[in-house]
């Protein structure tokens, strides 16, 4: 599951104001410029065309796909799952800027005054350089293992909460195959053959699957 970025450019227009000169004594001064029209009036904003209404579901047949990403990107799972996700992203790049911020200190402080340092303490302050480049190294190796653990964690769980949903809907609507559209190799598809908002839907609805009670504890010596 991909979380997409949209990068959003502003751009400023800047007008530039016209200057004026006061004419040398005896010469004739310029003609006044006339005026520029006046703008006119924006035209009203036009509503955003609407989206066409999705084509009703081929009466008869008997195949159908989904776009899985579709489904993880707007099924309540899928936002929880990639909220979950990019807040471990972001606090492991706090951490891992504040480590940062640490060893540049470090390696300004050893460029500016490791000339006035003695030896000892110039290659106390290189050790460290040292260690830190090294735990900076760790810790983003570790940050990534962990991200990529808890996305194959929620992965499988989401798919076992599709699983069942995308049966049941294939089986409400007699459906003999469903396909994921982008990964079935299909080079053509009627779009109202798409079913990921029926399986949205069903996904949202259905009621997650109750925790298993803790088997109880034994006395001790039992």
């Amino acid at each position: 599951m991909k979380a997409l970025i949209v990068v959003v450019a502003l751009s400023v227009a800047l007008a530039a104001s016209p200057s004026y000169a006061q004419a040398p004594a005896g010469a004739q001064a310029p003609k006044p410029v006339p005026a520029a029209p006046a703008p006119a009036a924006p035209a009203p904003l036009q509503a955003p065309a609407q989206p066409p209404a999705p084509k009703p579901f081929p009466q008869g047949a008997k195949v159908a796909y989904v776009v899985l990403q579709r489904i993880a990107n707007e099924s309540a799972d899928g936002r929880v799952a990639t909220t979950r996700i990019q807040a471990l992203q972001q606090k492991k790049a706090a951490e891992l800027n504040e480590k940062n911020k640490q060893l540049t200190t470090m390696q300004q402080k050893l460029e500016k005054e490791g000339a006035v340092m003695s030896p000892s303490a110039a290659a106390d302050l290189q050790k460290n350089i040292e260690r830190v480049t090294l735990e900076v190294q760790r810790f983003t190796q570790d940050a990534q293992a962990e991200v990529q653990e808890l996305q194959q964690s929620l992965q499988q769980e989401f798919q076992q909460r599709l699983e069942p949903v995308l049966q049941q809907v294939a089986t409400d609507m007699g459906l003999q195959f469903v396909f994921n559209g982008p990964d079935a190799g299909l080079v053509w598809a009627d779009s109202a053959l798409d079913i990921s908002a029926e399986v949205i839907k069903k996904l949202d609805s259905a009621k997650p699957p109750a925790a298993k009670p803790a088997a109880p504890t034994k006395p001790p010596g039992q």
